[in-house]
């Protein structure tokens, strides 16, 4: 049984979250007009959250397979946006109750921007 996720590092620049703006059709400003982000609390551009969520499925997938995934129960908490052109981190550490695992996402300052835990529901965790 794994300690640790496979770590998964992607830098979230601009055409990353313009890719992500057409695919899901989410152009809310916040995320793709830099004029109209500057303006707003967040100061700029920010990505779209469910992008930077992906980045931990993408670890679950690589460290603990598809029938881990297709059963997992994730609960998140949002803590931090990420911005345009940060570097962010995925990952994960099992539990020290052995009930599933921590897991995170990271921005490169090491500030966490995702944080929460999952576990395996109606099958054996690995």
């Amino acid at each position: 049984m794994s300690e640790h996720l496979h770590p998964v590092s992607r830098c979230v620049d601009r055409s990353a979250i313009q890719l992500y703006a057409e695919i899901t059709e989410d152009f809310n400003p916040i995320h793709v007009d830099p004029d109209f982000a500057r303006q707003t609390p967040m100061g700029g551009i920010i990505a779209h959250g469910m992008l930077s969520l992906n980045f931990i499925w993408q670890s679950l997938r690589a460290s603990l397979g598809d029938d881990f995934v297709d059963h997992a129960d994730l609960r998140v908490r949002f803590v931090r946006p990420v911005r345009e052109s940060d570097v962010v981190t995925a990952g994960g550490q099992r539990r020290s109750d052995d009930a599933g695992y921590d897991v995170w996402v990271r921005n490169q300052k090491g500030e966490d921007v995702i944080v929460g835990h999952v576990t395996c529901q109606g099958k054996a965790a690995p």
